[in-house]
């Protein structure tokens, strides 16, 4: 590894250890789901990839996926999101930086840190992206799925109760 690569890993996990602020943006998705994680560069323009870092991580300890010098460096990623994560790379030099996560598990559930650098003007920017991950039969009660099942059963008691009186 190249102490570049190195001096830029600590320097992510120092950013990340700072006090959380704000989430820029929740995500939601079901389990096996594919999900896209945003992060753009703001003002968006064209890039220098080759001269580029991109690291997504969970904390400070779990690397989802790390892109550096135009391609995928992914020795050091985590092996639950092994073969499936990716980025968009023919859009990320006009600033998308979003993450794709293939066949979403439940632990996949957390605050994703996306943090750029671009390596000649040390320039580094962080967004926070909050992903929340259920089960597909899984439906929050109160949920409007919940209404339907209130009003069927005393509307077909209503039209059953007249067509019963009538027959007598």
């Amino acid at each position: 590894m190249k102490w570049e690569t190195a001096l830029w890993m600590v320097a992510c996990l120092l950013l990340a250890s700072l006090p959380r602020g704000q989430l820029d943006t929740t995500c939601h998705a079901f389990v096996g789901e594919t999900v896209v994680l945003p992060c753009t560069t703001t003002p968006p323009g064209d890039l220098t990839l080759s001269k580029s870092m991109l690291y997504w991580q969970i904390g400070t300890k779990q690397l989802v996926h790390f892109f550096q010098n135009g391609q995928d460096s992914l020795e050091g990623q985590d092996e639950k999101f092994h073969g499936r994560t990716s980025l968009f790379l023919d859009q990320m030099k006009h600033g998308n930086l979003s993450l794709k996560i293939s066949n979403v598990q439940l632990w996949d559930d957390a605050e994703y840190s996306c943090i750029y650098r671009q390596t000649e003007s040390h320039q580094t920017k962080k967004s926070t992206i909050k992903l929340n991950v259920s089960e597909q039969n899984q439906i929050p009660s109160g949920s409007p799925m919940d209404v339907p099942n209130l009003i069927v059963l005393p509307l077909s008691f209503l039209l059953l109760v007249p067509l019963g009186l009538w027959h007598l």
